[in-house]
């Protein structure tokens, strides 16, 4: 362990002052990630709790439904939007940096791509697919209110997409009070399960920002000797 702290030590006064700046930059650009998927995280998590409410409080009337998708197809497309800024500016970071064949500076290369490729895989996750592509927010809430039938298409989702496709059923569907409530069980069902898979998310992000913090500091102290 002392030789390798040593050969850390080398590396850094060995004219790679350059080098090391970059990795330290990356690392804070990626921390910066980190913060925004959180926060988008929580959001979305908020939004799911107060809807999951409204559908427990009455199953809902048509309006307070149209209501609740409205505002979640809000926050999604807000989300969105960060998700895919998010993601622009993680891709600038990746990229090959100076040439250097030390074991330790290929190491770093190592956990500096690792750590992009998991955010990549929960920027995915979070984008999901394209349930206001061909309607916006407000033409979806009007169908809620006056339903009209059409086909649904079935594919295969992770939980944004599943509720997604829940919803859009849900706003397809031409409704009586009984009829209606295979529909809003079916979303409940979709809220539960992305809840859960936020919160796994949540957990794995904290555990990936506290070794992106972890290892920022190793660098100063690198860099700092």
């Amino acid at each position: 362990m002392d030789n390798q702290f040593e050969s850390c030590q080398a590396v850094a006064k060995k004219h790679n002052e350059k080098w090391f700046n970059e990795l330290l930059d990356g690392s804070l650009r990626l921390l910066d990630v980190g913060n925004v998927a959180r926060d988008a995280l929580l959001q979305t998590k908020e939004r799911i709790l107060e809807f999951q409410s409204t559908l427990r409080r009455r199953r809902g009337s048509r309006m307070e439904l149209a209501k609740e998708v409205e505002k979640y197809l809000t926050c999604r497309k807000v989300v969105k939007k960060a998700m895919q800024k998010a993601s622009q500016r993680m891709q600038s970071n990746f990229k090959e940096k100076s040439n250097d064949s030390l074991p330790i500076v290929t190491m770093l290369k190592g956990v500096e791509k690792t750590t992009i490729l998991a955010f990549e895989s929960l920027l995915t996750f979070m984008v999901g697919t394209k349930l206001q592509s061909k309607s916006s927010s407000w033409s979806l809430v009007s169908k809620l209110v006056h339903p009209k039938r059409v086909t649904c298409e079935d594919e295969e989702a992770n939980e944004f997409e599943k509720l997604d496709a829940a919803l859009q059923s849900l706003i397809n569907h031409k409704t009586s009070q009984s009829d209606s409530t295979e529909q809003v069980e079916n979303v409940q069902d979709c809220l539960g399960e992305l809840e859960s898979s936020i919160q796994n998310f949540e957990e794995a992000l904290e555990h990936l920002s506290r070794r992106l913090v972890k290892t920022r500091v190793s660098l100063l102290n690198i860099f700092n000797h």
